[in-house]
């Protein structure tokens, strides 16, 4: 018996008490009302209910009373094995084996879909990671968007939303003219410009453009040769981090130029738009966004005195462009080092007639650091100063990188211990949930030969407490998943997925799918395999989710 059963269930029996209380009165009270949690305590049964503490006041009664009540009326519920009134009125109830039970062939039967939801549908959403500057290898700030922002997409998809990856190709500044700079440099033999690019792949970019120019460069004047090198470099560079991309396992949707904004008008019908809702003014020779009516601490000059257009006015002329391509939610996922952005941000938002946080969020994920033997590793072969995605992925591989850096809460800085990650045992985190995926198919193949099928499903056999405890949790899957989605929370994920690996190998160690030597196999043999993949298809799922794959073999 899931939670939405569960309401039913409660709506049912709640619905007369407040007829006989409030005659003639509709509380307008739905099963969207009436949720349940699991308790912290197992003992105190399979769900709990605050319905009782809710809607004792509107009922004019006490709390502990009507959730006698309401408890004495659940206990008559199909499935339903007891129900105790616990504290001020919590409703703490009790499934039988055979309702508990049911879940697993519920599991098995949904498969891929288990898990997944519809509080996102029917809703478009751009949402933009990684976006990293084309002048280099991504280091581990990005690489770490990168695994989030693709983890956070299948969330919101799987939870019915339209979702749009989408990568804000950073082509136009002064970032550029010094990586086409430090390649002319590297290209000419001099030293790199006090405010370039180091590191070896800019001389193994420089000498690709060499190869590819159809001409003799040397041939060119200075500002030709500096605009060749940047026109060329910077497709080579982020030809570069696309793939790194994609060998990560992210892949966009779209690839937004901001040389665009500049180019195609962008800016101006922003402005004009500003100016029509009242928010632009004039000061000083210089054009400006009234911010400070939506809680920036100072109002922002968009078109400077000398009519070059200023920093704000490429997010704003971007941010409407995602409203006018018909996205309902706007998410950009930025660094620590852009703190300082979100207020202005959310101003803007809030000067196009938008609502802050629903038609625009900001989500800021802190550093992270490598360790190795107790010591932070700081310097790259090919990038020189920092630590890149490929650095990352070649010491521990595709899996326990992504796996790694989704599985902490991006508020909070992360160092990542790669003895931890390379090690094969129960240390490291994503062979543990990798490892109890490939054993319920391990189990399952030794079902197969010793002759024990899921033609037989007798769920009231579950009985044994790893049994319970295991079902509870699987119970869980798709709460986590929506919330974790909500939240834009990925780790949620990976920490849930964890706790399942741990009760899974509990369960293994002590109640078994084949039988004993000459035992003859038993009804509950065959349910156990039910529950058995069960297990294994929510571990899939959960991976899926996360971008790291679900091995059947280890």
């Amino acid at each position: 018996m899931n939670p939405e059963a569960l309401a039913a269930a409660l709506l049912a029996v709640l619905t007369p008490i407040a007829e006989r209380r409030r005659p003639g009165e509709d509380l307008g009270i739905t099963t969207a009302d009436l949720t349940f949690e699991r308790p912290r305590n197992r003992d105190h049964g399979d769900w709990a209910s605050n319905a009782a503490m809710k809607f004792a006041k509107p009922l004019g009664t006490n709390p502990r009373e009507l959730a006698q009540e309401i408890a004495e009326g659940l206990a008559a519920v199909d499935g339903v094995a007891g129900v105790e009134v616990a504290g001020p009125g919590f409703i703490n109830i009790r499934l039988d084996a055979a309702a508990a039970g049911a879940l697993a062939k519920t599991i098995v039967e949904a498969g891929d879909a288990y898990g997944h939801g519809t509080a996102f549908a029917g809703q478009k959403i751009n949402l933009e990671f990684v976006s990293a500057n084309p002048t280099g290898p991504i280091h581990l700030g990005g690489t770490r968007w990168a695994a989030v922002g693709d983890s956070l997409a299948r969330l919101l998809a799987a939870q019915g939303g339209d979702v749009t990856r989408e990568y804000y190709f950073n082509d136009h500044g002064a970032q550029i003219d010094r990586f086409a700079r430090s390649l002319v440099a590297a290209y000419q033999g001099a030293e790199t410009p006090e405010d370039g690019y180091g590191g070896a792949y800019i001389g193994e970019i420089a000498q690709r453009v060499v190869a590819a120019y159809d001409g003799d460069l040397s041939t060119l004047a200075p500002d030709e040769l500096q605009e060749t090198f940047r026109r060329i470099g910077v497709d080579f560079m982020f030809a570069d981090i696309k793939q790194s991309l994609h060998e990560f396992g992210v892949d966009f949707d779209v690839y937004f130029h901001e040389n665009d904004l500049h180019t195609s008008g962008a800016v101006s019908r922003a402005v004009e738009r500003l100016r029509e809702l009242g928010r632009i003014f004039e000061q000083d020779g210089a054009v400006w966004l009234r911010t400070t009516d939506y809680g920036d601490d100072k109002d922002r000059v968009v078109i400077k005195s000398d009519g070059n257009p200023a920093y704000i006015s490429g997010d704003l002329a971007y941010y409407l462009n995602k409203r006018e391509r018909g996205f309902d939610r706007c998410i950009i996922m930025l660094g620590a080092d852009h703190h300082g952005y979100v207020q202005r941000l959310m101003a803007m938002c809030a000067a196009f007639g938008d609502e802050p946080g629903v038609n625009l969020q900001i989500l800021i994920g802190q550093m992270v650091n490598l360790v190795r033997e107790g010591q932070p590793v700081r310097m790259s072969k090919r990038a020189g100063t920092v630590v890149t995605l490929e650095d990352l992925v070649e010491i521990v591989g595709v899996d326990a990188a992504r796996y790694s850096l989704v599985r902490s809460s991006t508020d909070s800085n992360l160092d990542i211990d790669l003895d931890v990650l390379q090690k094969r045992t129960n240390d490291n985190p994503v062979f543990y949930v990798q490892y109890a995926h490939a054993r319920t198919h391990n189990v399952a193949r030794n079902a197969v030969d010793a002759g024990v099928t899921r033609d037989t499903f007798a769920p009231e056999l579950l009985t044994h407490e790893t049994e319970a405890a295991l079902l509870g949790a699987l119970q869980e899957f798709p709460r986590i998943v929506a919330f974790a989605a909500d939240q834009r929370e990925p780790h949620r994920v990976a920490r849930y997925l964890e706790e399942i690996a741990g009760l899974y190998h509990r369960w293994y160690d002590n109640c078994r799918v084949t039988p004993k030597g000459d035992e003859p196999i038993e009804p509950v043999h065959g349910t156990r395999l039910w529950l058995n993949d069960a297990t294994g298809q929510v571990l899939r799922n959960g991976l899926g989710l996360l971008g790291v794959s679900a091995p059947e073999r280890m």
